[in-house]
């Protein structure tokens, strides 16, 4: 998908030449990649607030350690020796969910979740590294 998108930027004239980043900053889009990550993180909110109607019992654990600053709502990073594990969603998108500053975790709904995260990727943008 992420191909046809990088080809589908290349069509309009005006900024082809541009790199496939500078093309999405342009037409301001975000990358596939990106927009997976997004999706992932809006549903560990919703999970996390009791906002799903599903009972995930055992699937995030949040990191009790209260001596390290973090979130609030830090989850606890597993170790896993298999790649199988490694790609389980509670297990990727804990280190990344833990990134997050506390007025993201905190929001009130989900639309605030949202807004406040594209807000802190202006600044920070996410880096993507278990895709």
């Amino acid at each position: 998908m992420e191909k046809i998108q990088r080809k589908a930027t290349k069509m309009i004239p005006e900024i082809r030449n541009l790199s496939y980043e500078r093309r999405l900053q342009r037409l301001e889009l975000i990358s596939l990649e990106q927009r997976r990550l997004r999706g992932q993180l809006i549903e560990t909110f919703k999970y996390l607030n009791g906002l799903n109607n599903v009972t995930l019992e055992g699937f995030f654990e949040r990191d009790g350690n209260v001596r390290t600053r973090n979130n609030g709502q830090k989850l606890l990073l597993r170790n896993f020796k298999t790649s199988q594990a490694m790609n389980f969603f509670p297990v990727k998108i804990a280190a990344t969910w833990n990134q997050l500053s506390e007025n993201i975790i905190f929001a009130g709904t989900v639309n605030t979740f949202k807004n406040c995260l594209d807000k802190f990727w202006i600044t920070n943008p996410p880096s993507i590294t278990f895709f």
